[in-house]
């Protein structure tokens, strides 16, 4: 039960957007930019960050939520973000969303931990400036994320179809339908 009075048919993050429109609003916006907007990394990849942090702060609604995103995204993706999620240090992805993987764990912990050798290590392994600042701001977004939907108890389906099912919803109209919908 919920710490305050949510739908619990809408678990997670989205009982909290039905609950205060007003917040929502800004904050899915952002979520839909960041995550579905112009980037040269693909939606899955972002999906894998937001996945990975979502883990590493052990919130379960937004790491399976986000897990099946990213599973649904990339090729091969149920392997590669179980594993990811697993052992992100030895993700079987390239080396780039490797270094970017590490970048954003290091945000988890603290905005203070990005060193100039982590982002060193994400500009050689090929990572833009684009994709290091978007990585930053998916990680801190996630870590937000994570503590709301943590913070106030909500509800986390323990059923894989749910979390399939939102995720083939999201592939087609995105997280405002998203969240219209569930």
């Amino acid at each position: 039960m919920s710490h305050i009075t949510v739908d619990d048919d809408k678990p997670g993050i989205l009982g909290l957007f039905a609950y205060r429109p007003e917040t929502a609003k800004p904050l899915g916006e952002l979520v839909e930019f960041l995550m579905r907007g112009p980037n040269s990394l693909s939606q899955g990849e972002r999906e894998l960050i937001g996945a990975v942090v979502s883990r590493g702060n052990d919130c379960a609604f937004c790491a399976e939520a986000h897990g099946a995103f990213a599973a649904a995204q990339l090729e091969d993706g149920p392997r590669i973000v179980t594993q990811t999620q697993k052992d992100p240090h030895n993700a079987p992805v390239s080396p780039r969303v490797q270094s970017l993987l590490t970048i954003a764990l290091a945000v988890r912990e603290s905005g203070k931990s990005v060193t100039d050798e982590l982002v060193g290590a994400a500009r050689a392994a090929g990572a833009t400036e684009l994709e290091i600042h978007d990585t930053v701001l998916i990680a801190a977004m996630f870590s937000l994320f994570t503590r709301y939907v943590d913070g106030l108890d909500t509800v986390a389906p323990d059923a894989p179809e749910w979390y399939s099912g939102a995720a083939e919803m999201l592939v087609q109209v995105g997280y405002a339908g998203l969240a219209g919908a569930r």
